[in-house]
This record gives structure tokens, sequence and C-alpha cells, in this order.
């Protein structure tokens, strides 16, 4: 059924595009702020999460992960900031874009949890809904690094 509307739209697979290259822009700018404030350094990193255990009203269960994950700063710190900028530049790319929407997803999820009580609700729930739309949709389709990677190898699942 052709829309009514005389004004002028975009194709869907340009707005996922947009949508996939702004949650990238998202995650890289956010590794660049948190490196600018030492958030991936063991001591940093620790501190952020503790604030987080000590400020926030995540059940009581999350609040026993992230005090595991503070304890482990020395590895969940730098394992974070290469998580961060990795699905950052691969979604702004088109490289992985789904399987980098699901991380995205499901990090982003952790955060808004952890968040629960300190944050605005939504800061974090709109990005989420993009990364799940990202993940469950034909991202890597237009515009994307896959385009070419589903060419050379049909066969992989992960496109």
């Amino acid at each position: 059924m052709p829309a009514n509307s005389k004004l002028p739209a975009l194709k869907p697979g340009s707005v996922l595009v947009i949508l996939r290259v702004a949650l990238g822009a998202l995650f890289v700018t956010t590794f660049f702020e948190n490196l600018g404030k030492d958030l991936y350094t063991p001591a940093g990193y620790a501190s952020l999460i503790r604030y987080y255990i000590h400020s926030g009203h995540s059940p009581a269960v999350w609040k026993a992960v992230m005090e595991q994950v503070a304890a482990a700063s020395f590895i969940t710190a730098p394992l974070q900031a290469t998580m961060e900028s990795t699905v950052g530049v691969f979604l702004i790319i088109g490289l992985l874009a789904r399987p980098s929407a699901f991380v995205a997803f499901g990090f982003l999820s952790g955060l808004w949890v952890s968040e629960w009580g300190i944050g605005w609700y939504w800061e974090l729930l709109m990005p989420m809904i993009v990364a799940l739309a990202l993940a469950l949709g034909p991202t890597g389709e237009h515009m994307a690094v896959d385009v070419s990677l589903r060419q050379r190898w049909p066969r992989l699942v992960i496109w």
C-alpha cells in the first residue's frame, strides 16, 4: 500500500545505517570520555562500579556480581575499554554488525540495571531498544563491511 505522504522518506535500510552509526558513535565517544576520566584504570573502574553498588537500587544479586567485577578490575577495566571501542567501531563500519549490536544490547542492559535509581530511566533504555532492533534486523545489509563479507562467505550464519 503506497504512502499518501508528500514528504520525502528514507528507505528503511538508510534508517538502519543512521541508527547503527549513531549507536556506534555513542560507544566510541563514551570510550574516549571514560579514557579521559581514567575509568579504565583498575582504581578508576573499581571506584565507578562501587559507586553503582552503594548509590544504585539494583537487586542484591546484581550488586554481588558488580562487586566481583570491581574486585577483578585489573582485568575487567581493560576488557570493558576494548569492548566499548570495538563495538563502537564495528557498528560504525558495519563489521559483524548484528553480533555487535547484540553485544551492545547486553552491555547496555547490564549498565541499565546497574544504574537503577541513579540515572534517568530512559537514558539507557532508548539505546538498548536501538541496539536490540539492530541485532534483530538486517543491520549489516546496508552500507556495511558485512555486505562484502557475506558475498565472500555466504554460509556463515552471523550475517
